[in-house]
């Protein structure tokens, strides 16, 4: 089915108790503002950063795995994105909410989310 993905951005994931710490800290090193101290539908779990190059959509999120950073491709069509993604090697390793945590073949995790019409991340790739 032919539907749209693109870059959405990046999550940091911190193992803290502290989210407001975390976000304070790469808020600072990153030299973007914190847009959004309580974004999600989670109150205490992600903090969104403002500012971004290209619009990205960098997260601060509290988690309880090891971490990490992890990038999110968002799409208008999820589970056709999925199917395209697991035919060039990547596996679902979860479903969260509304959307999948997934695998690369080399082992790196990311997530397909629902894409933000208006995000202004410009044009989105077109797959047939």
């Amino acid at each position: 089915m032919a539907h749209r993905s693109r870059l959405a951005g990046f999550i940091i994931d911190c193992n803290s108790p502290d989210l407001d710490s975390a976000a304070r800290f790469w808020s600072q090193a990153l030299g973007m503002p914190i847009a959004n101290p309580d974004a999600g539908d989670v109150p205490g779990q992600y903090a969104q950063l403002g500012d971004t190059p290209g619009n990205l959509h960098v997260e601060v999120q509290k988690v309880d795995h090891p971490s990490r950073v992890h990038l999110d491709i968002e799409t208008d069509d999820v589970e056709a994105e999925v199917a395209r993604l697991e035919a060039l090697g990547a596996r679902k390793v979860a479903f969260v909410k509304r959307w999948w945590l997934m695998e690369a073949p080399t082992g790196q995790r990311f997530c397909v989310v629902r894409m933000r019409e208006d995000a202004g991340r410009g044009e989105a790739n077109r797959w047939d």
